[in-house]
């Protein structure tokens, strides 16, 4: 089978470890190589990446200008600051690339949807990384509430709360200082809880209403936030996402990190699967996925589930796409911007139900 052949734009610490090494499969130790997608190359602002590229077997690019007048080069992987997605997708757009970018597809509602238009003009493939709909317990999760073994669902909690800016170092960094930059927990965090609670339910988030947490921390973005949504059929659900809980230490945070999805029959909830974990042995903490059936447990770990790659999965999706002709718009991308941006205006109008349009 043709493989698509991309490059990277953006060459940080996350852009060698999760996207090439593990996405891209170019840590050979560890990953066979994909089956239909190929990293060529990269480009990063700081020259000093080109060794930690070059390692890979990647072909250093000298500029994003080189990459996209490369014609082996069909797709590029977008790895920049959230401030530069937008405008570097358009360019490659424009250039005849496909493209995959990480979150978010955009820093503003109204670049997200004017790029998913450009897409659907230039029958161009877009889509953005929202790796945790791809790991193997959120899947699991999702199979159970189809099967219908909760009976019926009425409420859930999706939650991704940690300690993060208390240092100086942290609370200078983007996440902590830029909200233009989609900084702070909603644009960053609550973000993943928007695309996984659409995942999980098969259903659209129509409405937000929101409430930022005390103002605690000595931080320009919002603490944290409290957020109602409102699905398409009417039924309700919270995401609660905070940088400002200590959470015990690595191993309280990371095993948080998740969601209880709540039914007549029984209560779903899991640990750890809200991260960047696809279920490897050498991670951080085992994830696991409890089902409450109330007289009795039944809990599904790692090990239970063959492991696959949560944005290899993501990169083969893209790639598939390029292949089939069958284009992704990233309509989903430009939607969860509009809810984050929802959420924001809910919590500065006293937590005023907002529509997502």
């Amino acid at each position: 089978m043709r493989k698509i052949k991309y490059a990277l734009i953006g060459f940080g610490g996350i852009a060698e470890n999760r996207i090439a090494k593990e996405g891209f499969a170019c840590d050979r130790n560890r990953f066979a190589p994909l089956e239909k997608a190929e990293l060529i190359g990269a480009f990063d602002l700081n020259p000093a990446r080109k060794a930690a590229a070059e390692a890979l077997g990647l072909k250093w690019y000298s500029g994003i200008d080189k990459i996209l007048a490369d014609p082996e080069a069909e797709a590029v992987y977008i790895a920049t600051n959230n401030l530069s997605h937008a405008p570097l997708a358009m360019e490659a757009m424009s250039a005849g690339k496909h493209v995959l970018v990480e979150k978010p597809l955009a820093a503003t509602v109204s670049e997200a949807a004017a790029l998913v238009q450009a897409a659907k003009e230039k029958k161009r493939s877009l889509s953005v990384d929202h790796m945790m709909v791809n790991n193997k317990l959120n899947v699991k999760a999702k199979e159970l509430l189809d099967a219908g073994t909760l009976g019926t669902v009425n409420d859930s909690c999706f939650h991704m709360e940690f300690a993060y800016g208390y240092d100086p170092a942290e609370a200078g960094t983007w996440r902590c200082s830029k909200w233009e930059e989609m900084g702070g927990p909603i644009g960053d965090v609550a973000s993943h809880c928007f695309y996984m609670a659409e995942y999980l339910f098969g259903k659209k988030i129509r409405e937000v209403a929101a409430v930022y947490l005390p103002k605690t921390m000595p931080i320009a973005v919002e603490d944290g936030a409290y957020i109602r949504f409102k699905m398409e059929d009417g039924m309700c659900g919270s995401v609660k996402v905070a940088f400002s809980e200590l959470r015990g230490g690595l191993g309280g945070t990371l095993s948080n990190l998740g969601f209880e999805i709540y039914g007549t029959e029984a209560v779903l909830r899991s640990f750890g699967t809200m991260f960047q974990l696809s279920g490897y042995e050498d991670e951080p903490i085992p994830m696991r996925l409890e089902l409450d059936l109330f007289k009795s447990q039944k809990v599904f770990t790692g090990k239970d589930i063959p492991t696959r790659n949560i944005y290899q999965q993501v990169i083969e999706h893209h790639a598939e796409s390029i292949l089939s002709e069958k284009y992704l718009d990233g309509d989903e991308g430009s939607r969860n911007v509009r809810i984050c941006y929802a959420a924001h205006e809910s919590a500065r109008n006293a937590g005023k139900w907002i529509a997502v349009e």
